[in-house]
């Protein structure tokens, strides 16, 4: 079975938006993980905005890559730049990939306006998923 892991700084939002368009889109075909460098928690937000797509990353938990070590993954997708800057440290032979989205939990502004960046990042997000599932997963 094929093994992808998203990699983020704090497995929060973006890693955990990916985990799951990449679960869906795969449909059983691989393994997906997420991790970050560090822990933050799954923000609320990004359930709630996957919700809205009709995705349940609300059991989700936020994990820390050093969880991951003894996994051969085939794939590991960075989904920020200080994930990529640290993830040559990751001991891994797997081919690497890198996207810096924007980070939404960095948005201000009234509930609205952050919820209108969350579901911005979130169709980025699920448009790089798809297009990674169809060429390299399928």
């Amino acid at each position: 079975m094929i093994r992808v892991l998203v990699l983020c700084t704090g497995n929060s939002c973006r890693s955990q938006i990916a985990e799951g368009y990449l679960k869906h889109f795969a449909a059983g075909k691989a393994m997906i993980y997420s991790a970050g460098v560090e822990t933050h928690g799954v923000n609320p937000r990004a359930v709630a905005t996957m919700q809205q797509d009709g995705i349940d990353i609300s059991k989700h938990t936020s994990n820390n890559m050093n969880e991951y070590e003894d996994i051969a993954f085939d794939y590991i997708i960075t989904v920020c730049d200080n994930a990529k800057e640290r993830c040559p440290f990751f001991p891994s032979s797997a081919r690497k990939f890198h996207y810096n989205f924007p980070d939404p939990a960095k948005a201000t502004g009234t509930e609205e306006e952050i919820m209108a960046q969350f579901r911005e990042v979130r169709e980025q997000i699920k448009a790089y998923s798809k297009d990674f599932i169809q060429k390299y997963i399928e």
